[in-house]
């Protein structure tokens, strides 16, 4: 229990990821808060590469949710993930979502959006 708590207090938007209501149909979005909840829980607090993986992921999840344009592109990604069969799954598409959260980052930076006024 104590554990817990410590590893919470990494995780300033767990409670938002946690409650987000999602469409029916939208799965995607169930299995991210379903791995987000995995990857919380399996972190090892004194391995500090996994909390700051953990540090990371949590902020890319609060990105997802109100961020509607980073959904979409978070969306497209995951269909392209692959696993190898020797790599831990978990770990694997953690490292995937983060990877494509610094691709959407770089890209984004690079692009100026100007708003049109009617």
């Amino acid at each position: 229990m104590k554990n817990n708590k410590l590893i919470l207090k990494h995780c300033p938007n767990f409670y938002n990821i946690i409650n987000y209501e999602y469409y029916d149909e939208d799965t995607l979005s169930a299995k991210l808060i379903e791995v987000y909840q995995d990857y919380v829980f399996k972190v090892d607090i004194n391995n500090k590469v996994e909390v700051s993986n953990l540090e990371e992921l949590d902020t890319i999840l609060g990105k997802y949710i109100n961020d509607y344009s980073f959904r979409n592109e978070l969306k497209s990604e995951m269909t392209r993930i692959r696993v190898r069969k020797d790599e831990d799954i978990l770990k694997a598409i953690v490292n995937w979502i983060i990877k494509v959260n610094d691709n959407y980052e770089v890209g984004y930076t690079r692009n100026i959006y100007f708003s049109r006024w009617i």
